[in-house]
């Protein structure tokens, strides 16, 4: 069989159901033979897209997504996806077409070293150069992304290697990758320090992030904190490791987190992270705190993670699930004190802040959301894009599982959500999906509106429309003295206008006392739906502050 012929009959033999991408010369030959195939293909109206839509479709089936390429600009197309997919230790395997294998070096049209060019920031990367190679090379790429910490893998295939004819291996090799070893379990003295360390603290607090959601282990994580109530902050990516409501969650913590959670983690004599990279944003508000003491526990699957942005007192290397599985009987005692539950409790009393629900001539973001989590009865998938969108949903949206969010938490991705809210739905027909937009992010890649409606996939969007960068301008008023640059976004269209030249039904909303019955339009109907949401371009700083509060900078 040829080449491309070997790569679909691999992808399938590894369970692909569906590939998104964009066909070019390069890697026509694999389009060709999907056509024969029972895997789906999806075209998208940019690589970027591709990559994006995979990323969802991953989050949701907790395996690799698939996307493909032509060689050249269609490969440079899929970094800024793949990049993302890397920070948020995302499975994905890219595959790209190449130039022949002859041209390979020699500046052919379209050729670009995209191994190369992506080798920072995929766990690893194969350029084919036998075709008897290709079976081998697709398991281990599968291996690869869904294993150990898992993250993207990229094939290059030269496309005369893809038309050639070659004889499919009769049998399989069994994958052995020298150097590749996942971690064993956790060692059992650590875990007894850790049990014995949450003993001792009189105010403990678990941070819990990404790594408990890709472990799959928010069963047995939940049975701790139910068992011992350690109160639970989380980051952006453990949002619905426990859920929102709660009576042990208190928010997201860091830059833009809750108030309730950065105090909490301040006070606390002992943070147990789990999970988390203990990133700049994570930590925006307690490096000093957790730099300058030794009540950090970092419990990670990656070594490399441990110690990396502060050195904890008691570091635990293992997969979170088998942690916890170990963890959870050595605390089966214990309780906080009654002392550090009142504390909190009163924590959250005080920083508590209520929504406004009452017409002001734009719509509340925080109240559009707690009407929107109410009425889905917080059974979809959320997908965000980046900016205040995110940090609004992040905190206020009721989310209660773990899988339900996605967004590009480290690599803070804008055109990231529209596609990975395509490529969850293409994964499930089970919940509704809705993309929660800026209307600055939502222009990243709008067009992929095509795709929705070319296969027919029935993603609500919503745009929180204030015509402005907002995260931007927000930053431009605390920081530049009111000194708007380069964030209004005039000349913007219609959106509803474009929804109609789309053929997908739209609304619109400006008050609050209108979006109950705007959300209820949008759930109602089963095609793809798109809502404007009318926001003040000063949300959060208010609408009582304006151009004129601060003076503009001097020209010098």
């Amino acid at each position: 069989m040829t080449g491309a012929q070997m790569v679909v009959k691999s992808l399938e033999k590894n369970g692909v159901k569906v590939v998104l991408g964009y066909p070019g010369a390069a890697n026509c030959p694999i389009i060709d033979r999907l056509s024969f195939s029972s895997i789906k293909h999806i075209l998208t109206r940019n690589e970027q897209g591709a990559a994006h839509m995979a990323s969802g479709y991953a989050r949701v089936t907790k395996t690799a997504g698939v996307c493909t390429a032509t060689s050249g600009p269609g490969a440079t197309n899929l970094i800024t996806g793949i990049a993302t997919a890397y920070m948020d230790s995302v499975p994905m395997v890219a595959i790209t077409g190449q130039v022949a294998l002859p041209l390979v070096g020699k500046d052919a049209f379209q050729e670009v070293d995209i191994t190369g060019a992506t080798l920072p920031f995929t766990k690893h990367s194969y350029l084919i150069k036998d075709g008897l190679d290709i079976g081998k090379i697709v398991n281990e790429a599968f291996y690869i992304a869904n294993t150990g910490r898992p993250g993207p893998v990229l094939i290059d295939i030269p496309m005369d290697i893809l038309k050639k004819e070659f004889d499919y291996p009769e049998t399989e090799e069994k994958i052995n990758i020298r150097g590749y070893k996942l971690a064993g379990k956790a060692s059992e003295s650590q875990i007894k320090k850790v049990a014995e360390a949450v003993k001792e603290a009189k105010r403990p607090v678990i941070l819990a992030g990404g790594g408990v959601v890709i472990s799959d282990a928010v069963e047995e994580f939940r049975k701790l904190i139910s068992k011992t109530d350690i109160p639970v902050i989380s980051t952006m990516m453990g949002i619905g490791v426990l859920e929102h409501d709660s009576k042990n969650n208190y928010g997201m913590v860091g830059s833009h987190g809750a108030k309730v959670a950065n105090v909490i983690v301040n006070r606390a004599d002992l943070v147990i992270a789990m999970g988390s990279r203990l990133g700049d944003r994570t930590t925006a508000h307690c490096m000093k705190t957790l730099t300058e003491s030794d009540k950090l526990i970092h419990i990670d699957l990656d070594p490399a993670e441990i110690g990396k942005n502060i050195v904890p007192k008691i570091p635990v290397v293992g997969d979170i699930k088998d942690v916890l599985s170990q963890l959870t009987p050595l605390l089966s005692d214990y309780k906080i004190s009654a002392e550090w539950a009142k504390q909190i409790s009163d924590y959250r009393k005080l920083y508590h802040t209520e929504v406004v629900s009452e017409d002001t001539g734009t719509v509340s973001p925080e109240y559009f959301l707690e009407q929107l989590s109410e009425k889905t009865g917080s059974n979809v998938y959320v997908s965000t894009e980046v900016g205040q969108n995110q940090i609004w949903t992040s905190n206020y949206f009721c989310f209660r599982h773990p899988r339900s969010f996605l967004t590009s938490g480290g690599f803070g991705t804008m055109g990231y959500g529209l596609p990975a809210a395509i490529g969850a739905s293409a994964a499930q027909d089970e919940k509704p999906v809705i993309s929660i937009m800026g209307d600055g992010s939502f222009q990243m890649n709008l067009p992929e509106m095509a795709t929705i409606c070319q296969w027919d996939i029935p993603v609500k969007m919503v745009v929180l429309r204030n015509n402005r960068l907002g995260m931007v301008h927000e930053h431009q008023f605390l920081l530049y003295q009111n000194n708007y640059q380069a964030v209004s976004l005039d000349g913007s269209p219609d959106f509803n206008k474009l929804a109609d030249a789309y053929g997908i039904r739209s609304g619109y909303v400006t008050e609050n006392s209108a979006v109950s019955a705007a959300i209820d339009e949008m759930m109602s109907d089963k095609k793809p739906y798109l809502l404007v949401v009318e926001v003040s371009p000063y949300e959060p700083t208010g609408d009582s502050l304006n151009d004129k509060v601060l003076p503009k900078k001097e020209d010098n």
